[in-house]
């Protein structure tokens, strides 16, 4: 747990100062990012280090399409932050710490994530001030993963992570959500209730490839080591 609120602090002070940087600044606070992520990944199990490795590139991968290529939502220079692909790695660091933490709660941990995902997805397209049907989609999602998913904790703990750094990220303007998801008109809120589902998604190909990552490096590790014996 405390490792988790670490790196929740650190995400939510990183953002912070976004706020009042320009484009050349920001820079830093990526270069702050990257080394808070080596330090993090340090002593984390193998296992762990490859599945964050994986939802790293996978999770900047979507950035770029739903932000620069489809404006899904924008950030405050209209760029992609150079922390934001180090801080997807924090984000599924500290909801891996919270699950773990969760493990011998499992039974209440995720089923309070499972009515907290559902009561914000209802709200949205009944009593918020913005229409939320994309993010009750994405809730919908979200709660079959928590019921019967393969890591229903992770993705309870990612959901509690990502639904407080949405909200908190939004309300300073860090980034915004656009009124309607571009060229299907379906309304959505600043953030959607369901924008932890595609976390969800980062973590399902985490947990997939990650083994495949940690043979490849054992390859690549043996390949260099058998090089001094075959000159």
């Amino acid at each position: 747990m405390t490792r988790a609120l670490a790196l929740i602090g650190f995400i939510g002070l990183l953002l912070a100062v976004d706020t009042q940087v320009d484009a050349r600044t920001q820079l830093l606070l990526g270069l702050a990012a990257w080394i808070a992520l080596a330090v993090a990944l340090r002593r984390a199990p193998p296992m762990l280090r490859a599945q964050t490795l994986v939802v790293v590139v996978v999770a900047t991968c979507a950035e770029l399409v739903g932000s620069i290529v489809w404006g899904v939502y924008t950030y405050r220079l209209e760029n992609l932050p150079s922390f934001v692909p180090p801080c997807h790695g924090l984000v599924y660091l500290a909801g891996s710490s919270l699950a773990a933490w969760a493990a011998p709660r499992k039974d209440l941990f995720v089923p309070v994530a499972l009515v907290a995902v559902l009561a914000w997805g209802i709200a949205g397209v009944t009593v918020l001030p913005r229409t939320d049907l994309g993010g009750a989609i994405g809730a919908a999602l979200l709660a079959v993963y928590l019921v019967r998913g393969r890591a229903p904790e992770i993705y309870a703990g990612v959901f509690l992570v990502v639904a407080w750094l949405e909200l908190y990220g939004t309300a300073i303007g860090t980034w915004e959500w656009a009124v309607t998801i571009p060229g299907t008109g379906i309304p959505q809120g600043n953030p959607p209730s369901g924008v932890a589902s595609g976390y969800v998604w980062f973590d399902i190909v985490a947990l997939a490839l990650a083994p495949f990552v940690i043979r490849g490096g054992a390859r690549i590790r043996s390949g260099w080591r058998a090089l001094p014996d075959s000159a």
